[in-house]
């Protein structure tokens, strides 16, 4: 067996910004092991360590040298790689190519089969490992990409990097491995904590690495992470069942801010707790990476977690400087809020006249206007009293309001969560002011919807007004593009309308456009309604498959062109409730309707001259006239279970029909007549479901 030595390539360089860093540390394990594979160096697993100054590989059990290779390799018939003058042919020729070998070595043999063919020798020496890792090393560090990151040159180097590269460290097993990379050369030191432990450390193999590490105050991110919740878990516990807000993103981030972290505990003015803990967290988080403290009743508290990277003993100055950070941003926060409560909110709606929301579609107060009458539309739909319609008309009219605030122009993220802020305070009903906190949502997938009727009403009046704009502008989203979010918004209103049963999409659908219409933009209304309405039944295809339905059922309901969320699903799960029941049966009925869909000719229309029917033929009659009834009084209660039930008890009559009777008659009457029979039975489906869908071959 080979020798083997573990090896570790670590690349020092200034502090990295935390995304960057954790994007190249998912690529460096990738580039290592395909580099040493494609030299043909065997080796063990690829781990990654990370620190804000430095990306680190170590690889166990790489071997100090390729393996010596002979190869043999059969190529073609020699009757086909020499012409009659021995010369060798293109396939000759192309045969040696490909192996790096020359036609005037290729060598003529009778192999098992009895044919004689050329084979090609190849003899490949074993390769020290040393060489391969240094051209390695240096094509590693050059192949990392840095994506929306510019990267920097420094001295007089031409090569780039994420920050500028200080050190390098290469070794295999206890030697040094050379590798060079704008004009800074490998060695067997590593550099310790910037304040606890500055300066070279050597490492003496890559098995002490860690090690050497640690004693340098340097942690790994996993390590760091683990410390830091474990501080952070310390805190929580002195307290009392107190709960620290970390959400991933921002830790992540705060891992990757320190090498060797301090969890510590800073406070701010009791003041402060007036303002809406919204802005408090956001300004906290987003801008100090601080990590706010809610007690065990889950009330944000006065308190908040700093991760320091400095010497422990200096904590009490690093919270004291945090604090004095913390009190500034705050200031700031709260100056906004007190300015903004002192107008009123109809100011804020009128200067919304002054913000475009998309440069054809006119001004948010524009858009405002147009969410006034949808969002009373679709409550009416959803059956509200008349206080409800007008609760939901007015939390339309100032869901926008906040966006000139002056805490949303410096808190972007607390769109609509302080307008709900500012219509408390101004006396709005309570369901209203939920309202305009809550209609931005659902904002992703899986995100909790407006928690009342109200707020979905004008999240969806929101949303589809943003829909029916984007296709009354002809700028639909693309495969490649959405930049107005238009799938999210479209999943959002099919999430909150499966909640509303009655309302009625393809209407508001027409609601909307009318409404652009009447301010003046110019389109085809028609064509735009069924452009929005496709785009609809293509959302609730892809949640229908989501949610495990056939696409044979899916597409069964589709073509009868229901876009109602609740109704689309009802349909569709009974008809697949149903065919579970009785597959069979559901089988037969899809080939009889699908063949008597392509016998039926709907220019004669369904009316059937009963005078003509022989026995077989008045039994499907009947059976169509009874199941029609069935079928309208069971759509009429919204029961689709009974529709589709209504529907199988066409199978017998059907299947007798065709058994029995011979539609392409001589007898152009009595022809004709069966045929209007066949159009008489498919349109008893019509409302339901291209039963036909299911006979397709999977």
């Amino acid at each position: 067996m080979a020798e083997t030595r573990d090896f570790l390539l670590e690349i020092g360089c200034e502090e990295m910004p935390s995304a960057p860093l954790m994007n190249a540390a998912q690529q460096l394990g990738g580039l290592v092991a395909k580099g040493l594979d494609a030299a043909g160096l065997s080796r063990g697993e690829v781990r990654v360590i990370s620190t804000p100054r430095r990306l680190a590989a170590l690889v166990a059990d790489v071997a100090v040298a390729t393996d010596e290779v002979h190869e043999v390799r059969r190529g073609p018939k020699a009757a086909i790689a020499f012409d009659e003058s021995g010369q060798p042919t293109k396939a000759a020729l192309g045969f040696a190519r490909k192996l790096g070998a020359d036609a005037a070595s290729l060598v003529r043999r009778v192999d098992s089969d009895g044919n004689e063919y050329v084979f090609a020798e190849r003899n490949v020496p074993s390769r020290p490992a040393a060489p391969i890792l240094s051209e390695l090393g240096a094509e590693v560090i050059g192949g990392l990409q840095w994506p929306n990151y510019r990267s920097q040159r420094w001295g007089s180097e031409h090569a780039t990097f994420v920050r500028p590269i200080r050190w390098i460290c290469a070794l295999l097993g206890t030697e040094v491995v050379p590798v060079t990379y704008a004009d800074v050369t490998s060695g067997n030191t590593t550099r310790g904590h910037r304040v606890l432990a500055p300066g070279d450390h050597v490492v003496s193999s890559p098995a002490d690495y860690e090690a050497t590490l640690e004693r340098a105050f340097v942690l790994s991110a996993e390590r760091r992470a683990e410390k830091i919740r474990a501080g952070i878990a310390e805190v929580e516990r002195q307290r009392g069942g107190a709960h620290v807000d970390t959400p991933k993103k921002i830790f992540d981030e705060v891992v990757n801010l320190c090498e060797w972290p301090t969890v510590l505990v800073g406070t701010f003015d009791e003041s402060f707790l007036e303002v809406p803990h919204e802005i408090i967290c956001e300004s906290m988080l987003s801008n100090q990476r601080y990590f706010p403290i809610y007690d065990a009743a889950g009330e944000l508290t006065r308190e908040f977690i700093v991760v320091s990277n400095a010497d422990p003993r200096v904590s009490d100055t690093v919270v004291s400087g945090n604090e004095r950070v913390v009190r500034a941003r705050l200031d700031d926060a709260k100056f906004f809020y007190d300015e903004d409560l002192k107008r009123p909110m109809e100011e804020f709606v009128e200067r919304l006249g002054t913000v475009t929301f998309q440069e054809r579609l006119g001004t948010v107060l524009q858009k405002v206007e147009r969410m006034e009458g949808l969002a009373a539309a679709v409550a009416r739909q959803a059956g509200e009293s008349e206080a409800g319609v007008a609760a939901a008309a007015r939390a339309a009219h100032l869901a926008k309001a906040d966006l000139v605030s002056q805490a949303v122009v410096e808190f972007t993220n607390q769109q609509g969560v302080m307008g709900g802020y500012y219509a408390a305070a101004a006396g709005e009903a309570p369901e209203v002011c939920d309202a305009i906190r809550e209609h931005y949502r659902p904002r992703f997938a899986g995100d909790e919807l407006p928690s009342g009727v109200c707020g979905r009403c004008v999240a969806v009046a929101d949303k589809l007004d943003t829909v029916c704009g984007i296709f009354a502008i002809d700028e639909p989203p693309t495969g490649s593009s959405d930049p107005y979010a238009v799938r999210r918004a479209a999943i959002g209103i099919i999430a909150m309308l499966r909640t509303m049963p009655g309302t009625d999409l393809r209407q508001l659908v027409g609601l909307s456009l009318g409404a652009y219409q009447a301010q003046g933009l110019e389109f085809d209304l028609e064509s735009v309604a069924c452009a929005v309405v496709r785009f609809f039944q293509g959302r609730l295809v892809g949640i229908a498959r989501d949610e495990g339905l056939r696409p044979d059922t899916i597409e069964a309901v589709s073509a009868v062109g229901v876009i109602d969320p609740t109704e689309f699903m009802a349909r569709a799960h009974a008809l697949e409730d149903a065919r579970s029941q009785s597959p069979e049966l559901f089988e037969d009925l899809a080939v009889a309707y699908a063949r008597a869909a392509h016998l039926g000719d709907p220019e004669l229309g369904s009316e059937v001259d009963t005078a003509l029917l022989g026995p077989a033929e008045k039994s499907l009659f009947d059976a169509c006239e009874q199941g029609r009834v069935c079928v309208d009084e069971a759509l009429g209660r919204d029961d689709y279970a009974g529709a589709v039930t209504a529907l199988a008890e066409l199978r017998a009559p059907i299947d007798r029909f065709f058994d029995d009777v011979l539609v392409m008659d001589e007898d152009t009457a009595v022809r004709e007549n069966r045929l209007r029979l066949l159009n008489r039975f498919v349109s008893v489906f019509a409302g339901v479901a291209d039963i036909g869908a299911l006979s397709k071959k999977k």
